[in-house]
């Protein structure tokens, strides 16, 4: 599973030319789900976001969590993000998740999000989207289950 954290100080998205979610500082979220992803892998992923203090305080330092500053979850699925290039120039998807497994493990991300008490936006799965934002720092995570998670 991959999550792409980007701090921002408002983002939207535009699911098939229909807004279906707009955030005002917070996180934008691209969530690859891979074919190997599980719901322990999607907690763990979930937590650690939630988790990191990413955010600056007074001094500057990035020494706050999400909750710490009241942020909202704009959360968007992005199977682009297991692009394959090894062989040539046109990428292949072979290990994102097909959408029986992603569908369930993508709702199951927000649901726990929602859960933990966030004001979570949304795209619409499998959706042509736009997103639009305003990076704060700029500040982006790449978040890998292959790297923290075995």
């Amino acid at each position: 599973m991959r999550f792409v954290i980007q701090i921002v100080k408002n983002a939207q998205v535009v699911s098939d030319g229909e807004l279906t979610g707009k955030i005002g500082r917070g996180y934008a979220v691209l969530i690859g789900i891979g074919k190997e992803d599980t719901e322990e892998i999607a907690d763990k992923m979930t937590d650690k976001m939630l988790k990191m203090r990413i955010n600056a305080d007074e001094n500057g330092k990035t020494n706050l969590a999400l909750k710490d500053v009241g942020g909202s979850l704009l959360l968007v699925s992005q199977f682009t993000l297991y692009a394959d290039y090894h062989h040539g120039n046109r990428p292949n998807f072979l290990n994102a998740a097909a959408p029986d497994l992603a569908v369930p493990l993508y709702e199951h991300i927000i649901a726990r999000c929602r859960s933990a008490g966030y004001d979570v936006q949304t795209g619409i799965f499998g959706a042509d989207m736009q997103l639009t934002l305003t990076n704060d720092g700029p500040f982006t995570i790449v978040l890998d289950s292959d790297e923290f998670i075995k």
